[in-house]
């Protein structure tokens, strides 16, 4: 029997918090039928669509999530696969697409969303206002050396470094050992910055130096940012320099009392 047409949609929910949605993600969201995804992730967004069926699976079920929802988009439904942040950044934009070449009859759609990488940055300061790299220090899918080899590469070159999974139960020391890597090139002094449980409640942030943060406890649901040599603190906030120039008086008239350099409002 011919399978129906159906709809997936791959929807990035953004941090965790309804106002860090995106518009597009919302309507979704809100014409799907079926909500599918990790269990945390659609714990995030129950609430907000009462209404709708949902179907989870636990961490590592990546794989059966995406057959599942391929299976309910082909009996005729509107499906939606949820993803935090962004569902192309570590998400599951990939395996969804890779797994749709069995599906052909399934229009599958990827739907952006906020990535914690941008809006931890936004709790910070500007930290990215400049190159920068995202690198996860999970190796569940991507072994140690490899990961290190990429740290390294980073550090050598200057860009600002953005951690996901920096650490877990079972990798409590994998930050660390970043950090090491990163301080054959970079100051013990250098700004550096964590955010934990961004868009969720217990949201925290702080700000610390590269020596600070070799000891600095993480965790899964924390985003940790290692500055260059250009990061600097402005008035309590984070940020990186990208090279405008300011007289006394443009400092005087944009920053107010802080003291610190503005930013211009050009690309």
């Amino acid at each position: 029997m011919a399978e129906q047409e159906g709809r997936l949609w791959v929807v990035g929910i953004g941090p965790g918090s309804y106002e860090d949605m995106t518009i597009r993600a919302d309507r979704i969201l809100e014409q799907c039928d079926t909500i599918i995804g990790y269990t945390v992730y659609a714990d995030l967004v129950r609430s907000i669509y009462p209404g709708k069926e949902f179907l989870t699976t636990p961490m590592r079920g990546e794989l059966e999530r995406c057959r599942i929802a391929f299976r309910e988009a082909s009996a005729g439904k509107k499906v939606a696969m949820v993803c935090s942040g962004d569902a192309g950044v570590y998400g599951m934009a990939g395996p969804v697409l890779e797994l749709g070449a069995l599906w052909p009859g399934i229009r599958v759609e990827i739907v952006p969303g906020v990535t914690s990488a941008l809006s931890g940055a936004a709790l910070l300061g500007a930290p990215l206002m400049h190159d920068f790299c995202l690198i996860s220090l999970s190796d569940l899918l991507t072994p140690l050396h490899l990961i290190e080899k990429r740290i390294l590469a980073a550090a050598g070159s200057g860009f600002v470094i953005v951690f996901y999974n920096p650490s877990s139960r079972k990798r409590a020391d994998y930050l660390q050992k970043a950090c090491d890597l990163i301080l054959r090139f970079r100051s013990p002094e250098t700004m550096c910055g964590c955010v934990s449980r961004i868009g969720r409640e217990g949201e925290a942030f702080r700000i610390l130096t590269l020596k600070e943060l070799r000891e600095a406890e993480t965790d899964m649901f924390t985003t940790v940012y290692v500055g260059n040599e250009r990061t600097k603190t402005v008035g309590g906030k984070l940020v990186t320099e990208r090279g405008y120039r300011f007289d006394g008086k443009e400092n005087s008239d944009i920053c107010g009392d802080n003291g610190g350099k503005g930013a211009g409002g050009v690309s």
